[in-house]
């Protein structure tokens, strides 16, 4: 029996951030929304995000937006694309007012604008010093904005399939994309969802390692999705270390403690990063502090029980400041470090926290693949958004705040261009290919007919401790050879996982079986990936190659499933209406 097939003018895949602000765009232009989650959206990831949403509102301190820029490309090590940098830093101060006027509940100064704090890497005058740019709801900014963004669409009619997971793209004979298949948990049945223009929101994929501060629903499903379809993946060897997750646990503790004055710690009572970043010291880019903190436990300097931790101080902050400002941090570490932060330090370590790479887009949210000679060639009805997505604003390591203001910005972005492309009669006479649905029925008649397959379980945790040995904060040449060699075998096992249990209803090792072949892929190209790119930019620090290589490697890398290959795009060097920032020495 064919798979039925339900029809929308836009189906969007995940419920964070990102994909709430497009539903929302879409829903209000009366068009046929479908959002998928396969969580309550006020579950999406976006829900953990704590320190602010950066925009160059001017509230606490004078600001511009081409200061934020100039922090932008700095911080993604020169590897970001500078039109689309340019694009998000003019719409921050339009997205953060449009969501305020939403209904988030921004703190707020005593003269009644939205409250402004110093974050990592953002700069006034050009690196001058350190500027009051986030906006922020106390420590809980990501809580708010998510449950500020349901409301609105739920205001909008937008409607949702909530605890469903998509598992397929589906292109027609030209390559465009007509909608995907997904799986609805509580009956374990397949459908087809078509749709007029497929939106991707899926999310990031911090999953593939051990010690991370993403939630268990991070698996990267839209990479898998994409990389499946023959979309290749941009930029993966690009994995963003937060500086400060809970040691032993990776719950994230935001930057924003250090904004608000709170500083790190080696077993000595050093403040060491006076030593790495002189200027911005704590608040230097995460890529810097995570390994001015790996250096110092490395070289005997760590503290803790063992030596394999950096202690974070904010007591001297006082009760009543991390009562209002941090809230969330307080109860954070008493439930996961034991330790009360106004009288104790808190005892943290760099873990994997977001990814820079994904799925490759214009700064309209279009996925673009090179085609024809044009390494940019737009895939029609097929968008991505969020952290799933690659525009590339983020470059080499993304500057704190600034994912939430990707969010926002491009999410609406996506939403315009959408009901735009939607205007264009082609969009609405793509049909279903004749075929549509039987890749993925294979996929689930083969997890549901292996024989004395390999545990799900056992192939997830091998992978993840690949990742986390051959391709974390430093990189080795030899590790990153074994960890490509390691990661094709796990990949190969992923094509032999079994379950023991084969109902239907809310199945959920069915679920987490599905998800490990998004997560291994995920892997595989991050890998891959890593060991090709022969330099140290932003977050991929190589032992063997410690400077960064722009007469090489200034360029994007895309990998693709089909044979495992890797091809190069240009760097966008050209913003749209300012002299383009040229690459420096990145120093704090």
């Amino acid at each position: 029996m064919p798979l039925p097939v339900r029809s929308f003018d836009a189906v969007i895949v995940g419920g964070g951030g990102s994909g709430l602000r497009a539903a929302l765009e879409l829903a209000r232009a009366d068009l046929k929304v479908a959002v998928l989650s396969k969580v309550f959206p006020t579950r999406s990831h976006t829900v953990a995000a704590q320190g602010g949403v950066a925009a160059s509102l001017g509230n606490v301190e004078e600001d511009n937006w081409h200061w934020h820029m100039y922090d932008t490309v700095k911080g993604s090590d020169y590897l970001g694309d500078q039109d689309a940098i340019e694009f998000m830093c003019r719409k921050a101060n339009e997205v953060v007012y449009e969501l305020e006027h939403f209904g988030m509940p921004f703190d707020r100064l005593p003269n009644g604008r939205i409250y402004q704090r110093p974050f990592g890497g953002q700069t006034r005058n050009y690196g001058e010093r350190m500027v009051s740019r986030s906006c922020a709801a106390a420590d809980r900014t990501g809580h708010a904005m998510l449950h500020t963004l349901y409301q609105a669409n739920v205001k909008a009619r937008t409607h949702f399939f909530v605890e469903w997971m998509a598992l397929d793209l589906v292109r027609d004979s030209e390559g465009a994309v007509v909608g995907v298949t997904a799986l609805e948990m509580e009956t374990g049945e397949a459908m087809i969802l078509r749709a007029r223009a497929t939106v991707f929101a899926t999310g990031g994929a911090g999953r593939i390692f051990s010690a991370s501060t993403n939630a268990f629903i991070n698996t990267g499903d839209g990479l898998g999705m994409a990389a499946r379809a023959g979309i290749p993946l941009e930029d993966m060897e690009f994995w963003q270390f937060h500086p400060t997750g809970v040691a032993g646990a990776g719950v994230l503790i935001t930057e924003g403690v250090r904004g608000e004055g709170g500083y790190l710690l080696n077993k000595d009572g050093e403040r060491f990063m006076e030593r790495y970043a002189p200027n911005a010291k704590d608040l230097a880019s995460r890529d810097v502090v995570s390994r001015a903190m790996a250096t110092e436990i490395k070289e005997g300097r760590g503290a803790g029980k063992d030596g394999d931790c950096i202690l974070l101080k904010l007591d001297h902050l006082g009760e009543e400041t991390i009562n209002k400002r941090l809230p969330g941090i307080r109860e954070i570490a008493r439930k996961f470090a034991n330790v009360d932060p106004v009288k104790d330090p808190i005892p943290v370590v760099p873990t994997c926290h977001y990814q820079m790479g994904g799925i490759p887009t214009n700064y309209h949210g279009q996925v673009v693949v090179p085609a024809n000679g044009n390494p940019e060639t737009v895939v029609p009805g097929f968008y991505a958004v969020g952290e799933c997505s690659c525009v590339s604003v983020h470059g080499a390591n993304r500057l704190g705040t600034n994912s939430l203001l990707d969010l926002l910005v491009f999410g609406k972005a996506a939403g315009e261009r959408v009901i735009r492309d939607l205007g264009d009669d082609g969009a609405a006479g793509r049909e279903l290919p004749r075929d549509a649905g039987e890749f993925t029925r294979a996929r689930l008649a083969r997890l549901d007919g292996q024989k004395d397959g390999e545990r799900v379980a056992e192939v997830g945790a091998d992978m993840r401790r690949i990742m986390q040995l051959n391709c974390g904060v430093f990189r080795f040449p030899d590790l990153l050879v074994q960890g490509v060699a390691k990661m094709k075998e796990v990949s190969e096992r992923a094509g032999r996982t079994g379950i023991g249990d084969r109902s239907k209803v809310f199945n959920t090792a069915r679920v987490e079986a599905l998800e490990l072949d998004n997560l291994v892929d995920t892997a595989l190209a991050s890998l891959v990936s890593a060991q090709a790119r022969k330099e140290s930019r932003g977050s991929h620090d190589r032992a063997d190659f410690h400077q960064r290589d722009d007469a090489n490697w200034l360029k994007h890398t895309l990998w693709f499933k089909d044979g495992n290959r890797l091809e190069y795009k240009p760097v966008h060097r050209k913003p749209l209406t300012v002299e383009p920032f040229e690459p420096k020495a990145r120093v704090y």
